[in-house]
């Protein structure tokens, strides 16, 4: 299977090659030029088989120039104890007879990117050998809290690798932000940038276009690539995920072969739910995707109306992990939805870097509306949805999560779509413990992020996850905070040691 660019570059490439570069030298994001068909028979094959031979099949059907044996190893090894505490990886937990949460945060850093960045440092070492590649590889990524965490996890001590993280100054949990400070491994770099999100992925997409930079780090033995969603080596995990959830709702018999089910994804770079778009396409059944927001709710408008515009405030929110306004991944989604016209999608996005917004066709929007509902939750209801389903259920969830699932029910009482529901839980509710705390109404000591896991505990009686009570007695390693114009400087010291 070959990819291309979604600015319309006439060049196709292989798998690994997309994986090895991250982002198209036109500026473009990488996509398959087809896409593999999931028929009944395979849907029921993989429903008997577990987490990790799911993945590798989905995997598999994308990326042909791996093999079928290295992609089973590479997900026997990402997919397994100990980097996951619950031996199904990404476990249902049934809130009712219509309502489900798919738990993607039993990785090493309890949060739903582990799903694909276990994965992407085996497949972007596996892809360096295949393209011949004898330069070093420095991964960049700019996160707004879980990426970071992730992909230094994956990358830790990498041999041939480098990674630097970037993360907003006021817009992470204490948690978070004590994940990236204290990270191991000698091949690791860490720094804040001042300002928000949307501030350290301009930045580092800017570092990405330098072709002077390039150039230059090139002749010293390194390129760059990216651990963030614009690379597709990201994205493909991610689907496995849609259609695991569906086996095991088939194998359990909740559902019939056929059935229909919807997803609610919280989501804020569009990157999660577009993996569940990609399932749609290969033939999963899947009827409504659901995209929540919070106050930040610029695809929210823009499914409603076809106008993407990140001109509005921004807001620090409970969620913060969903604080963007400038959703990378929504310009795959353009490129499908226009017919694979790269030409419309470029003066897209050059209208949205120079104006601000952009605006689609109304036939394009229409079919938008087919596939995506959209609502926003907001602070308050943030809140209470996570002290109602607790007091209800005894089922503790993020702040995240609690967007979707507010959405959700939303959703229902406006369309009256009863449809069996995955709600994309995306984060262990002690990632955010002040405001899980606040949401429940306990008492807060005051102290750092640490100090409020065992008060959470205490609160609600759940487990504190290991990877996080393992966090109690490290040392920050980094402390860098930097404005935006200086992180190429950052970068570049770095590499220079």
């Amino acid at each position: 299977m070959l990819y291309q660019s979604t600015r319309g570059s006439e060049k196709r490439i292989s798998s690994a090659q997309a994986i090895a570069q991250g982002l198209s030298e036109d500026g473009g994001l990488y996509v398959p030029e087809s896409y593999p068909e999931l028929s009944r028979q395979i849907i029921e094959e993989l429903a008997a088989k577990p987490y990790k031979d799911r993945a590798a099949h989905i995997m598999s059907s994308f990326l042909s120039d791996f093999t079928t044996e290295e992609i089973s190893i590479f997900a026997d090894e990402a997919y397994s104890a100990p980097g996951f505490s619950d031996s199904r990886i990404a476990p249902l937990h049934k809130l009712n007879d219509n309502t489900y949460f798919l738990e993607l945060w039993h990785g090493p850093t309890c949060a739903f990117k582990d799903m694909a960045l276990q994965m992407l440092p085996r497949l972007l070492t596996a892809a360096l050998k295949k393209t011949d590649e004898k330069r070093d590889v420095c991964v960049l990524v700019a996160t707004s809290g879980d990426t970071g965490k992730a992909a230094l996890e994956g990358f830790k001590d990498v041999p041939g690798t480098k990674i630097m993280i970037f993360y907003p100054s006021e817009g992470v949990s204490d948690v978070q932000q004590l994940q990236m400070a204290t990270q191991e491994g000698g091949n690791v770099n860490v720094a804040a940038v001042i300002g928000n999100f949307d501030d350290a992925q301009t930045g580092v997409k800017n570092i990405f276009s330098d072709t002077v930079l390039r150039e230059e780090l090139s002749k010293a033995g390194v390129f760059l690539s990216s651990a963030n969603s614009i690379n597709w080596g990201r994205l493909v995990p991610q689907i496995a995920y849609y259609v695991s959830a569906y086996c095991d709702l088939l194998a359990a018999g909740r559902i019939e072969y056929g059935s229909k089910i919807n997803f609610c994804v919280p989501t804020g770079n569009f990157g999660n739910i577009l993996a569940g778009y990609y399932a749609k396409k290969m033939g999963l059944p899947i009827g409504k995707l659901i995209c929540a927001s919070n106050r930040n709710d610029v695809l929210t408008d823009f499914i409603n109306t076809g106008k993407y515009d990140r001109n509005r405030q921004f807001y620090t929110t409970a969620s913060p992990s969903m604080d963007i306004l400038v959703s990378s991944n929504l310009e795959r989604l353009i490129f499908e939805l226009s017919g694979k016209n790269g030409a419309a999608v470029t003066q897209y996005m050059s209208t949205l870097s120079s104006a601000g917004h952009y605006e689609v066709p109304e036939h394009m929007a229409d079919e938008i509306r087919h596939i995506f509902a959209s609502g926003m939750c907001s602070e308050e209801d943030t809140m209470s949805t996570v002290f109602k389903v607790f007091n209800e259920s005894k089922y503790l969830m993020d702040t995240h999560t609690a967007v979707a699932y507010k959405v959700l029910s939303d959703y229902r009482n406006e369309t009256g779509d009863n449809t069996p529901a995955v709600v994309v839980s995306t984060a262990s509710p002690f990632k955010f413990c002040d405001s899980v705390l606040d949401a429940l109404g306990a008492p807060q000591k005051s102290g750092s992020g640490l100090e409020l896991l065992d008060a959470l505990w205490a609160a609600t009686g759940a487990p504190v996850p290991g990877p996080l009570a393992g966090l109690k007695g490290k040392t920050p390693r980094f402390d860098s905070v930097v404005p935006v114009e200086q992180m190429k400087d950052e970068v570049l010291k770095f590499l220079r040691g």
